[in-house]
């Protein structure tokens, strides 16, 4: 096969009422690329992130696009059997023209576009002009919902659903209004003789000591079928070769068989993060020619793994655990939304930094929300290489669609498309129909049409697809859903739940502890990013919360108002904008933590803690733990605690359970606690709790320690202990456990909120020594937050808590060479 990429710079005009913005030769613009980052890239409009930019570039979708490119053709490009003109991603509504007459168009982001250049007629040896002009995307949804009127989510620009395009891209509830348009993917010419590979799929059996490779295998023809391929000898060569870089099987078969297998003998199983190792074998299937010359090359990295969603029935309802060789695995991760607004912006080394973040966490999955677009296939790489099981929703969100013979047969080829492309990796956990559809569906006031088109597409069109394209995947029609239908869709005992009555219902943190959910997809609570990053978009004098620039940075309706409302029952009011910033960060990463560590110690009625969010799509207050920068809040660092495979986590019973909000009533509490134990690894662990019950000044008052045994994949429970004795504004809860002298998980807790306790303070110093920052304390600290003040830093721990005497952390990146550092103390 003959391949030219068109991949490079194009020229970009303006069509329409902004043309003069640009000159009217055009400027170049990089291919792979977007209109906004083509513009910003010349300085022809402002930073749509800074300050209220966004309102003065979202007009200019309002108007067409159009790029041009010049290639050559060679003779030995026309004496193909088929030159195919292969768009991998147009960002959406195009025309495809080919030296001044119309060749194809596009209408689906989530497409691969094909057009057989030879049977166009337009084709020349020697230069050809290509050009590709892209559609308002502005104007298409405002006249199609004019004609049908759609429903979607409010924070989106109205009639979002009439296109297939990322829909996050016309505003979220913690997004923009910019969407964008360009061509975002590779542009290659393919030159084809006699035939290509259309379709790969590997099925794996596993058996004592070997994995049997069934791959089913299916040829696009290009030419006459009696004289053509193999009639002159034809072949498919097969070929598997280790991690270590050794051919462990291998076959050529003649003749028109579809099915092949091969069989590796003493496989090496892939394991998400935290349960083993990730080995990847690489598999090559060459279509070769009668002469031994390749045809084309299917090549690809696959993992030998079984994979699955259990969902038994049990004691409780029923499970819904991803499975993995034939072990429940306990899913801890968080839910995935595009990078960026500007797609050229997103690129393998971006998305890799951002993914190791997630790993480092100890974060073992990750959902890919349906509100955006199918990520890259270094995405997927990526999570094979790093064990992380990929929830992927199909790209519906929030929305009803007009089911019509021409949107079925669109969205059929876009999940073929997409299945072919992602099936083969070894992350794949699962395919999901849709966001939160079944349970909008249900409270929208839908007509009876609407409801069969629901049914119709997320539980008989997608699943029939799935069933023919990957046949031994786990597809969940909607999240969250309890298997669908419309049957019971936010059942706490079945299937997945989203749960945001902690947030969206203004309940406290401790809320939690009420519910036993069987796989938590989404749960969250918003913070603002740090102060860095709030002055990448800010003036001065937009730094305050209740600022327009903030609150346009706030798509979350009044969600600013709603963090200080949360923020007053737990801490003193925060004496300027940056601690006020600190202290959203620590509220967001109990609330959290509540949660995870409640859901942690039921394992095996709870099998999934997935936090909303992981990331960020530009600077933003939200839910996410990494913000737009790939700066950690308090939430990254708090999540590599309170997933790591073995973790002590405590059950107290104080203010915050007794007197949600800290409502002050002249009445005793119980102050008591409950150690537990989880242990996510593969191998019992025995090791040493030990606990003291301590004063401000970090003096004991009252301490214990005993041995246990944790079994695998399991967790263990100590005795309640009764702390009534003591005031509780003056009392704090240190605890750890040890394997092998080494301290593998640890925390304290308070039996009030920290607004009220009696700190001392604790003096803090930090200093920073080679790639280590000591940090030094008189007295209790709680949240110490390490600061680099001449540049950014990302360190094995941070926003801690310590007792009296030194801590050491390391630096993992960074280049701050000067430090500082803070506690709860320093808020107010």
């Amino acid at each position: 096969m003959l391949k030219t990429s068109l991949n490079g710079v194009w020229n970009l005009q303006i069509i329409g009422k902004d043309s003069a913005l640009v000159p009217k030769e055009g400027i170049s613009a990089k291919i792979p690329g977007s209109v906004y980052g083509a513009l910003l890239e010349k300085e022809l409009i402002p930073d749509p992130f800074y300050r209220d930019n966004e309102l003065k570039v979202l007009p200019l979708m309002e108007n067409d696009f159009c790029y041009t490119t010049d290639f050559e053709v060679t003779n030995q490009m026309l004496a193909c059997d088929a030159l195919l003109l292969r768009f991998d991603g147009i960002d959406t509504l195009a025309d495809i023209c080919l030296n001044g007459e119309q060749i194809g168009c596009a209408y689906n982001m989530h497409r691969i576009w094909e057009i057989n250049l030879l049977e166009t007629g337009s084709i020349r040896e020697g230069n050809n002009q290509l050009k590709v002009v892209l559609h308002s995307p502005t104007k298409y949804i405002k006249e199609e919902n004019e004609k049908v009127a759609v429903q979607g989510s409010q924070d989106a620009m109205e009639g979002f659903p009439h296109l297939r395009k990322a829909h996050c891209m016309f505003g979220w509830d913690w997004g923009p209004r910019l969407p964008d348009a360009g061509i975002f993917r590779d542009v290659t010419l393919l030159g084809i003789k006699k035939s290509r590979l259309d379709s790969v799929y590997i099925t794996q059996i596993h058996e004592a000591g070997q994995v049997t490779l069934d791959f089913d295998i299916t040829l696009e023809l290009f030419c006459n079928r009696e004289s053509g391929l193999f009639g002159d000898g034809g072949k498919v060569r097969i070929t598997v070769t280790d991690p270590d870089g050794q051919v462990v099987a291998a076959e050529d078969t003649a003749g028109e068989e579809q099915d092949y297998k091969l069989t590796v003998k003493n496989p090496r199983l892939w394991w998400p993060h935290g349960y083993g190792d990730q080995p990847l074998y690489q598999v090559r299937v060459s279509l070769l020619d009668g002469d031994d010359s390749e045809l084309d090359v299917w090549e690809r990295k696959i993992g030998l793994r079984t994979m699955t969603v259990n969902t038994d029935k049990d004691e409780w309802g029923s499970c819904f655990a991803h499975e993995v060789n034939g072990v429940k695995i306990f899913a801890m991760g968080a839910d995935y939304i595009p990078e960026d607004n500007l797609l050229d912006r997103v690129n393998k080394e971006r998305t890799r930094r951002l993914l190791e973040d997630a790993a480092m966490a100890n974060h073992n999955c990750i959902r890919v929300w349906g509100g955006g677009y199918y990520p890259d296939d270094f995405f997927f790489d990526i999570c094979d290489e790093l064990g992380l099981i990929v929830w992927q929703d199909f790209m519906y969100a929030c929305a009803s669609y007009e089911l019509n013979d021409a949107f079925e047969a669109n969205i059929t080829r876009e999940t073929i498309d997409n299945v072919r492309r992602i099936r083969h990796h070894a992350c794949l956990g699962l395919w999901c129909g849709n966001n939160e559809i079944e349970t909008q569906i249900e409270m929208w006031k839908v007509s009876e049409k609407q409801k069969y088109d629901y049914i119709k597409l997320y539980e008989y069109i997608i699943p029939k697809i799935i069933k023919e394209e990957d046949p031994n995947a786990f597809y969940w029609p909607s999240s969250p859903s309890s298997g669908g239908n419309f049957e019971n869709s936010w059942s706490e005992d079945h299937g997945d739940m989203h749960y945001w009555d902690v947030w969206h219902g203004n309940k406290p943190f401790t809320e939690y502890r009420k519910f036993h959910f069987r796989y938590l997809s989404e749960f969250g609570f918003q913070s603002f990013p740090g102060l860095k990053t709030v002055e990448s978009f800010t003036e001065p004098e937009d730094r305050n919360i209740f600022s327009r620039v903030m609150e346009m940075h706030q798509r979350n309706r009044a969600a600013n108002g709603k963090i200080l409302n949360y923020l007053s029952a737990i801490y003193l009011y925060p004496k300027d904008f940056d601690h006020l910033l600190y202290a959203s960060q620590l509220l967001q990463a109990d609330a959290i933590r509540y949660g995870v560590e409640h859901f942690r110690r039921y394992r095996g009625r709870c099998m999934g803690t997935v936090v909303w969010q992981l990331n960020d799509i530009w600077p933003v207050a939200s839910w996410a733990s990494i913000d737009y920068y790939g700066r950690w809040k308090a939430l990254h660092y708090a999540e590599k605690k309170m997933f790591a495979p073995v973790m002590i986590s405590c059950e107290e019973i104080g203010e915050l359970s007794e007197r949600p909000f800290c409502i002050q009533e002249p009445a005793p509490i119980e102050k008591s606690a409950r150690l537990h134990v989880a242990n996510e690894t593969m191998q019992e662990v025995t090791g040493t709790v030990t606990w003291s019950l301590r004063k401000p000044d970090s003096s004991i008052l009252k301490e214990g320690s005993c041995q246990i045994t944790v079994p695998a994949l399991d967790g263990v429970w100590l005795e309640k202990m009764d702390f009534g004795a003591y005031e509780e504004r003056e009392i704090h809860l240190e605890y750890s456990f040890c394997v092998d002298g080494r301290v593998v998980s640890q925390n304290t807790c308070l039996f009030t909120a920290p607004k009220h306790y009696f700190f001392a303070n604790p003096n803090l110093r930090c200093e920073r020594k080679g790639d280590k920052i000591v940090v030094y304390a008189d007295a209790y600290a709680k949240n110490v937050e390490i600061i680099g003040t001449d540049g950014d830093l990302w360190l094995s721990d941070n926003f801690f808590d310590m007792e009296a005497g030194e801590r050491i952390v390391s630096i993992i990146r960074g280049d701050a060479k000067s430090v500082t550092c803070r506690s709860v103390v320093d808020i107010a």
